[in-house]
């Protein structure tokens, strides 16, 4: 297939580096692939077309492929790469140009100042989650507290917002990415006012040290039970922290597995999404982290001691196309199922990717919540 056919296919007029070709060009566009394209899987796949205007450019993806380097359409200001990209697929990438990243200026789908989200055309919708530009400024919540939290040492600001006028605390870990990065305010105040959760508070938890807070060790919990829950019950903003959910990702959504173990006091409901559980202390720094035994230290934890988890309501998530990461995930799904577990388990479109994990946390928060 010629090139100047392959762009009339992604619907694109003109020469390439007119301006009608300009005029018309937008986010990244998709097209089946041949069905004897590389890398098919059998549920077919699309090719995917970005265009970026100006000087040598290359894509990086958040998590999903190797870094792809655009090509120039002869003299002109198009470069461009064809992108071959499996079914079910939301994805956030960046153009990085002389050292510099930048937003899709094509690409009205922002997910903060220097990224954009593409998403294959059988991706499923993500309800409650307005499209934001890269410049475009999200809402914050008007109660902050600022936590000097004596257990993890150091100051930072906390988020606290009542959805549909609060209720049940639901903790956002890497709280600052929910702020600033993805609309989750207006996500959960879109996802009350439909009906689909009762009003709870959200408590965006920011992190400064994401490998030594989010490993297996108790100090985080202690510090959100003894010091951060009191300071959000006297913020004045309604809180019902005897119906707690935490809610994490990666290394966030390690913890909060961690923390339904150790402390099912004060956590009985989590929602994680691709919670790296292939963590074990000396996988940290291994040539393969995720090449140790299934589940690592919590499935370990899980065989060994036998917790009743009778009253834990825990919702996992992983992206489709994190294929090392099923098996952590299922060995930890398994066994937390037969300690009694009330467990759902979904797969995501995605691979480890916050593009992916919107969806299953408005939706899995609001299950875990009963």
């Amino acid at each position: 297939m010629g090139l100047e056919t392959a762009f009339a296919a992604f619907g694109l007029p003109g020469e390439p580096g007119s301006e009608e070709f300009w005029a018309a060009a937008g986010a990244p566009t998709s097209v089946p692939a041949d069905e004897d394209g590389d890398g098919d899987d059998g549920r077919g796949g699309w090719v995917t077309l970005f265009l970026w205007r100006g000087s040598p450019a290359t894509i990086v993806f958040e998590s999903w492929s190797d870094e792809v380097p655009l090509r120039r359409w002869d003299v002109t200001d198009c470069w461009y790469a064809e992108v071959r990209m499996p079914a079910r697929l939301r994805v956030t990438y960046r153009f990085v140009a002389d050292g510099t990243a930048y937003a899709d200026p094509l690409n009205p789908a922002g997910a903060g100042g220097d990224r954009s989200m593409a998403a294959t055309p059988d991706a499923p919708a993500q309800p409650h989650w307005p499209v934001i530009g890269a410049d475009d400024v999200l809402p914050v919540p008007r109660t902050r507290i600022r936590w000097a939290s004596e257990r993890l040492g150091g100051r930072r600001t906390v988020g606290v917002h009542p959805a549909g006028g609060g209720g049940p605390v639901v903790v956002l870990l890497d709280g600052d990415d929910w702020l600033y990065l993805h609309p989750a305010m207006t996500a959960f105040d879109s996802a009350v006012a439909e009906g689909e959760m009762p009003p709870v508070t959200l408590v965006f938890l920011p992190t400064r040290d994401r490998e030594a807070e989010f490993g297996c060790r108790p100090q985080l919990w202690e510090a959100v039970r003894d010091e951060l829950l009191p300071l959000v019950a006297e913020s004045g903003v309604p809180a019902d922290p005897d119906r707690l959910v935490i809610a994490g990702q990666s290394l966030g959504a390690l913890s909060a597995v961690y923390a339904a173990l150790e402390f099912p006091d004060l956590v009985s409901r989590v929602a994680c999404q691709s919670a790296s559980l292939w963590w074990a202390p000396d996988a940290v720094k291994a040539a393969d982290p995720l090449g140790g035994p299934a589940g690592g230290t919590i499935a370990a934890r899980l065989r060994e001691a036998r917790p009743d988890l009778s009253g834990l309501r825990i919702a996992f998530d992983v992206g489709e196309h994190e294929t090392r990461m099923l098996p952590h995930c299922e060995a930890v799904e398994t066994l937390t199922e037969r300690a009694g577990a009330t467990v759902r388990v979904s797969r995501s479109a995605s691979g480890h990717d916050r593009a992916g994990w919107r969806h299953a946390l408005v939706r899995d928060v609001a299950w875990a919540l009963g």
